[in-house]
Order: C-alpha cells, then structure tokens, then sequence
C-alpha cells in the first residue's frame, strides 16, 4: 500500500507540474502574440482576437496566427515608407532628359545627347523658361506660343528710331518696347 501511495502521489505531483508548464508556457504564447499583433497593426478587435485564438487553439493556434499575420511591422512599414520617399526625393532631384534618359544640367538650353530642346530663353530678357510656360516669371513677358520671333532689320529700325525709355520698367511696359505682329518675324525651328 506504500509503494502504491507513492506512485499516486508521484503521478499527482506530476500531472501538477507539467499542467502548471503547460498553463504558464500556454499565458507566455498568448502574450507574445498580443505583444506581436499589436506591433504589427492598431485594430484592437484583432489583437483581441489573435489572443483568444491563440487561447483557445494553443499551439495549433499560434501556427494559425504565424500563418496570417501581417508580414511586417508598424515600425518596418515606416522605415520602408520613410526610405521611399528618400528614394523619389533624390530621384527628383537629378534632373534627366525626358528624350534619351541622361542627365542634364538646370540651365542647358538642349541635351547634348539626343538634342531634345528642355528650355527656351525669354524673348525680352534671355532668362531660360520651361517650353511649356507662357509667361516669364522675370520680366512678365508674354511668350510666343511655340515658335520664338526674332525681329527683322526694319522692325528693329522702327524700334530705333523711337526715343528710349526712362527707365527699365518703363521698358518693359511702354507699347513702344514691345514690337507688334506686323514688326516681328517668325521662324519655323522644324
């Protein structure tokens, strides 16, 4: 009766233990998971429901949630995202010729490489524009639409002979500055 109350108690005292591992090993899986769920999304119902499955279902449950949790980090995300913007940034940056690819310097007028034209020069102030504005934002000079006028030998005589402006703004405003239709020539580049 002896050797029989020992084997019980043994059992007994071995089924405590390892029910007592089972259980804490049980609570360690189930707050990993919550730990992990909640770095890696901020929807609270699914960090509550990636524990009770993990609860519930146990080790089985936590092959489910390894199988379906998002594959990166709130904080990976981030740093992914803060390395794109790095990315586009400096490829912004680097100005390329939309023709052929190369890069090309701010105030190049035309690529060396395949002769795409990238600016044209203001027609009052030789200031380098982008082809598809209007406008000189230096001077406020309307732009010709396309096609660059040069004045001719006798609109350019006309324009002599009328007497100077004062001053430069008046230059750039006064009608006699600014050459008519009639006075200006225009030259098809293709």
């Amino acid at each position: 009766m002896l050797q029989n109350f020992t084997i019980d108690n043994l059992i007994f005292f071995a089924s405590i233990y390892f029910g007592l591992v089972f259980l804490i090993t049980s609570l360690a899986i189930v707050l990993w998971t919550a730990r992990d769920i909640r770095a890696r999304t901020r929807d609270n119902f699914i960090v509550v429901l990636s524990a009770i499955l993990v609860l519930g279902l146990n080790l089985p449950g936590l092959l489910i949630y390894l199988f379906l949790r998002p594959r990166e980090t709130l904080s990976e995300a981030y740093e992914r995202s803060l390395e794109e913007e790095a990315l586009l940034q400096e490829i912004e940056g680097k100005l390329a010729c939309p023709g052929c690819g190369q890069r090309v310097k701010e105030h190049w007028q035309a690529c060396p490489q395949c002769h795409t034209r990238l600016k044209k020069p203001c027609i009052a102030c030789g200031e380098m524009l982008q082809l598809s504005w209007n406008m000189c934002p230096i001077c406020a000079t309307i732009q010709s639409s396309g096609v660059e006028p040069t004045r001719s030998a006798h609109a350019s005589r006309r324009i002599a002979k009328n007497t100077p402006p004062k001053n430069q703004w008046e230059s750039l405003t006064s009608s006699r500055a600014i050459p008519t239709d009639s006075q200006v020539t225009f030259i098809d580049e293709s």
